[in-house]
């Protein structure tokens, strides 16, 4: 299996063609702390996981937030408020990150805005010369993770991504486990998103929230019409796919992360197959004519092949009380509720990550082998790194978050391909039998089938879509049997929010 370096993806993605950057490129230049100077860090997006970012700052004696940026101005205010009685100084509050990047006591920044502005806002903070930290996922499509890698060598930058299990001792331990041959080999992870999602309310044209700038909200998303089809503005974006990546994209990229550790696959499968659709919210409002707002699969099971290893990631939206998963519950050691997680499969036993900061090695009989406890500093982590001016020392490089966050990409693009073809499950089983995998496909299928039942989903009225089987060029990033899939591993751009390809930035 061939590697994907990072030095070789730079030069196989510097041939790639798009759209044009819109921000002037800045020297990469950082200041140097002396024993009175901090990091300037300003934090762009500061809803709920944003929160996190600012504490972590304020946490750090290395740091200070100077800015801040929200098109929300009722949640920036709030925000500049916090900090403020926290660390003294107030930010600055701008609603546009330019202003931001522009500022000369801004040395970094750190991004949880919605998906579709992370590889843009990372892209604009590097060219201005700032470090980034970016949020899972790095990128809202795979051409977007490519440009985010690229800029970060061009521009010699720090970049992390917020996949911050690559910071966990618990982790690190359990990845030098396998390595050893703590469970034998390797071939198989099963990543797991069983989380309960409940509808997000019927499509409507809701009005936006008046202290919201829609134009610098929606930067690089074309408005839509009606342009806000969702009760709750400032979540529900997640299962909207012109700003979201449903919950493959938004759980996933943890979790396809560790499975990818776990196997210790350093490039993009070679082939992708996926099968899912929006299902159970009829049958929960007792309304067979309810559409839900949400366009993105709340099942899903994608399949990716790398070649001598394989991967199977399982989205499961509806209720996963009382499940009867024989061998996963006895793995996570748990029948009811969600199951976020990874399986790794060995010639010898499991490895099972339950939690960011805990894994458990099994034997082939379900007996303990061992357990590994402990977080980390992910945080700490990018500022160490900022430091040293080395990113090899980052746990979460952007060139692995981009590689995780395609995962997702290509599950999705298979199901967007096949969204309007209908099947049987004996059909979908059919095309299963013919997969190249290590998992039990079918047992995957059936599992996934009687999940949906036990949701009163009627699959003969409300059938599953089938994706199409696509081969994958690793290194070109192209679907090279089918340009409609290829199509979509960009978007269309509004003017003065254009995401510069790889070759561009």
């Amino acid at each position: 299996m061939s590697k994907l370096t990072r030095r070789s993806f730079v030069k196989s993605t510097a041939a790639t063609a798009g759209a044009a950057a819109t921000f002037t490129a800045a020297p990469a230049i950082l200041k140097a702390q002396g024993a009175n100077e901090k990091i300037g860090m300003a934090v762009v997006g500061v809803g709920g996981r944003g929160q996190s970012h600012m504490s972590a700052w304020m946490g750090d004696s290395r740091t200070q937030i100077t800015y801040i940026v929200d098109v929300d101005e009722k949640i920036g205010n709030a925000r500049a408020e916090t900090i403020e009685k926290k660390q003294g100084t107030r930010p600055v509050l701008v609603k546009d990150m330019r202003e931001a990047f522009d500022a000369k006591d801004v040395d970094a920044v750190s991004t949880a805005t919605p998906n579709h502005w992370h590889a843009l806002c990372g892209i604009w903070a590097m060219q201005a010369g700032k470090d980034a930290y970016v949020e899972k996922p790095v990128c809202h499509n795979i051409a977007e993770g490519a440009a985010l890698v690229a800029a970060a060598r061009k521009y010699k930058k720090i970049c992390q991504v917020g996949t911050q299990s690559r910071s966990s001792s618990a982790l690190h331990e359990a990845v030098k486990f396998i390595r050893e041959g703590g469970i034998g080999d390797v071939h198989f992870a099963r990543g797991l998103c069983y989380k309960r999602r409940p509808s997000i309310g019927p499509l409507g044209d809701y009005p936006i929230p008046d202290n919201v700038d829609f134009n610098l909200w929606s930067g690089p998303a074309q408005y839509t019409d009606p342009r806000v089809t969702r009760q709750r503005f400032h979540y529900d974006w997640h299962w909207q796919r012109l700003y979201g990546n449903g919950d493959l994209g938004n759980q996933g990229p943890h979790q396809t992360d560790i499975a990818r550790w776990f196997l210790g696959v350093n490039t993009h499968p070679k082939n992708v197959f996926a099968y899912g659709g929006r299902l159970g919210y009829k049958a929960e409002r007792n309304d067979p004519d309810y559409v839900d707002a949400g366009d993105t699969p709340n099942t899903i099971v994608s399949i990716y092949d790398y070649g001598d290893k394989s991967l199977t990631f399982e989205t499961r939206g509806l209720s996963v009380n009382d499940s009867d998963d024989e061998e996963l519950n006895k793995l996570f050691q748990s029948t009811k509720g969600n199951k976020i997680g990874v399986v790794a499969y060995g010639t010898d036993g499991y490895m099972v990550q339950r939690t960011y900061s805990h894994c458990i090695a099994y034997d082939k009989d379900l007996n303990v082998i061992k357990e590994f406890k402990g977080g980390g500093d992910h945080f700490g982590n990018f500022l160490d790194a900022v430091e040293s001016r080395d990113y090899n020392d980052l746990n979460a490089d952007v060139l692995e978050g981009h590689l995780s966050a395609a995962v997702s990409h290509l599950g999705n693009i298979s199901y967007y391909l096949g969204e309007n073809n209908k099947a049987s499950v004996d059909q979908i089983a059919e095309v299963v039998s013919g997969i190249k995998s290590l998992d039990d496909d079918i047992e995957t299928l059936n599992r996934t089938v009687k999940h949906l039942k036990k949701n009163g989903v009627d699959l003969e009225k409300y059938p599953l879509s089938l994706g199409p089987s696509l081969a994958f060029d690793p290194v070109k990033e192209i679907f090279p049997n089918s340009p409609e899939a290829t199509e979509l591993c960009t978007r269309n751009y509004r003017t003065g929010f254009v995401c510069p390809t790889a070759a561009e930035v």
